[in-house]
């Protein structure tokens, strides 16, 4: 194993990098939309800059992944990755699902009420 990667290094194996299953999905997402060439990691790094320094000095690291979630939808919105319709219908049915999931299961689409 390479020690390299700090996600995989032994002075960093008690760490985990999210806190949230939702944060790593949004990490994954990010990663995924670069690697088919949709931004270049210098327009992502540009566009989480500039929501992170939009919070001003008194931000906490807590909402490091919610700054990484408005980045998100701002780029694919610039990009026309996707329309912004499309995305608000998408969220709406998260939250739907969400609020209909019982606390501690996992949430899905299925869950969401509108969708049946």
């Amino acid at each position: 194993m390479s020690h390299d990667n700090p996600f995989t290094s032994k002075d960093h194996e008690d760490e985990h990098p999210f806190n949230e299953p939702w944060q790593a999905h949004a990490f994954a997402i990010v990663v995924k939309l670069h690697e088919q060439e949709m931004f270049t990691w210098n327009e992502w790094a540009e566009t989480l800059g500039k929501f992170i320094a939009d919070a001003g000095p008194d931000d906490t690291a807590d909402n490091y992944y919610h700054h990484w979630m408005a980045a998100l939808e701002a780029i694919v919105y610039a990009k026309n990755i996707t329309r912004a319709g499309e995305l608000m219908q998408r969220r709406d049915q998260w939250d739907r699902a969400a609020r209909a999931t019982p606390h501690g299961q996992p949430i899905t689409l299925e869950a969401d009420p509108l969708s049946q």
